[in-house]
């Protein structure tokens, strides 16, 4: 196998991305880019779903929210929601999870809890993170029909991630993640 067919490989098992449909709620992973909540909001303005679920307190890596002025994933992004247009009743969500399985967990209690149903949703994550968010939120949500729209987070996307070594490092750092959280069972 050749370089090319390499790149080509890893980049079309993750990078997995897709149009956005009318679904039941709009599902944000946790993290510390507003662009996902901006996405969101945009989502929902377009009349995809007006329900959103964001969750997070922070990575189980920090031992805080890196943004000033937020103590948690949840509140930075219930705030670029509000301050873009999304009505609070519409926004559910947790403060508790640390990483990506536990979004998908405590997401699947948020919905329960609340009394809502689910058939369709949008998942919303950066474009290198999205077959992992995919894998383990269908593992929460088995039941449920998932749409993956992503944005470019840290500069890495689709056409460009294996030109630099912190891009290289976050998508295989992602397989690597993907063997650990999913037992191999996301590996095809």
């Amino acid at each position: 196998m050749q370089k090319n067919d390499t790149v080509s490989d890893i980049t079309n098992y993750i990078f997995i991305g897709t149009e956005p449909c009318e679904a039941d709620a709009i599902f944000v992973v946790g993290g510390s880019l507003a662009e996902a909540a901006e996405l969101a909001a945009n989502l929902y303005h377009q009349g995809y779903s007006h329900t959103i679920v964001i969750g997070g307190k922070y990575s189980v890596k920090r031992e805080c929210f890196p943004v000033p002025d937020y103590e948690t994933e949840y509140d930075f992004y219930r705030d670029i929601l509000l301050k873009n247009g999304v009505k609070d009743g519409d926004i559910y969500g947790e403060k508790e999870s640390g990483y990506t399985r536990q979004n998908a967990e405590f997401a699947k209690k948020v919905i329960e809890a609340n009394g809502l149903t689910v058939g369709k949703a949008i998942i919303v994550c950066k474009s290198f993170h999205a077959k992992r968010c995919l894998l383990l939120y269908q593992r929460c949500f088995p039941e449920v029909a998932f749409t993956v729209v992503t944005f470019d987070g840290f500069g890495i996307g689709k056409e460009n991630w294996h030109q630099t070594e912190y891009g290289k490092a976050r998508v295989l750092g992602e397989i690597r993640r993907i063997e650990e959280q999913t037992g191999g069972h996301g590996i095809d």
